[in-house]
């Protein structure tokens, strides 16, 4: 197996995870919503994520783990689609501990977590872009 091999393999497996994730939030009402599998069929189209794999991870979406992102700005960007998908719900007081769950498995800290996911819903709900998004959760304290 090359070097390159090996890149491949973790950058897709870190891209299923991802994706894991943000199904594991559409279901968590037990339903994907026809919103929620546009929302999944992008961002499946923007991870790489093939149809063979999507439809394996969603049958088998539990299995994945969280694996948090090595940068803060990652972390940013992968709070933002799991927002991004509890928004598309309308189900926030349902949705949001379980998005706490998956900030904290993104290596945000168990005291700030509420406060961030709080901040994010906001922002998603105000129609934030991505870089309005990490700007304003980075300095949500100032």
């Amino acid at each position: 197996m090359s070097f390159a091999d090996l890149y491949d393999s973790g950058f897709r497996q870190r891209n299923e995870d991802h994706f894991a994730a943000i199904v594991r939030v559409a279901m968590d009402d037990g339903v994907i919503s026809d919103k929620e599998k546009a929302f999944l069929d992008r961002l499946a189209r923007n991870l790489s994520i093939s149809a063979e794999d999507y439809e394996i991870i969603l049958k088998d979406y539990m299995s994945h783990p969280i694996n948090p992102p090595t940068t803060y700005d990652r972390r940013l960007e992968r709070l933002y689609d799991l927002t991004r998908m509890v928004h598309i719900d309308h189900e926030f007081e349902e949705e949001e501990p379980l998005l706490e769950r998956l900030a904290i498995g993104l290596g945000f800290s168990t005291n700030n977590a509420s406060y961030v996911v709080h901040k994010a819903l906001t922002l998603v709900k105000e129609q934030a872009d991505l870089e309005t998004f990490q700007e304003e959760i980075k300095n949500m304290n100032r």
